[in-house]
């Protein structure tokens, strides 16, 4: 990107798309990445399906009263109720968080939300949950701190990633439909 970053809320830069590759090559986690134009919304980025296979994402930075932060991805075609997310969660309300918090805690704007964020998470303040069903497809696609490309990696790399980073995920199961009362909500390790 053109412009520079603002700083993280301990004042330093934060890492960027070439950090993240870095990183996963460390960990010996196999990805791939495909530039594209910029998208914002999972409604820009439908148009990059039949592009790149596997499952794509919707990711969510919210936060409730209390300062909880939680980075949330789920599969991009679920419709998100924050009521029934925050009792997944154990809070009583949501909200999403602000331009500036997205770039304090992770280092990103608007559109380059994704699991691949808490990289930048110096404060290991952001709590990570995962939808079941995004867990369990193959393989997976995340912007990599940047909206104009998209990085496949498996679940397995996923879920290793995660755990190096100290964020291991908290997997949701979500309804699957009307009269599904609720989810269940457990720590993966792996």
């Amino acid at each position: 990107m053109a412009n520079k970053k603002p700083p993280l809320i301990d004042g330093t830069s934060p890492r960027g798309s070439a950090d993240l590759f870095a990183r996963l090559d460390e960990l010996g986690i196999a990805h791939k990445t495909m530039d594209h134009t910029p998208v914002y919304t999972v409604e820009e980025a439908r148009r990059l399906r039949g592009r790149v296979e596997g499952a794509h994402s919707k990711n969510l930075f919210v936060r409730d009263k209390k300062e909880n932060h939680w980075l949330v991805s789920c599969l991009s075609e679920r419709k998100i109720d924050l009521k029934w997310l925050a009792n997944e969660l154990g809070t009583r309300r949501l909200t999403f968080c602000s331009a500036r918090r997205l770039a304090g805690y992770l280092g990103i704007r608007r559109g380059a939300v994704s699991p691949f964020a808490v990289l930048n998470d110096v404060g290991r303040v952001v709590k990570v949950a995962l939808d079941a069903d995004l867990v369990n497809a193959e393989p997976l696609n995340f912007h990599p701190l940047d909206n104009s490309k998209t990085t496949t990696i498996s679940k397995a790399g996923l879920l290793r990633f995660l755990e190096a980073e100290a964020h291991a995920a908290h997997v949701i199961r979500f309804p699957r439909g009307v009269g599904a009362e609720r989810a269940e909500v457990s720590e993966t390790r792996g």
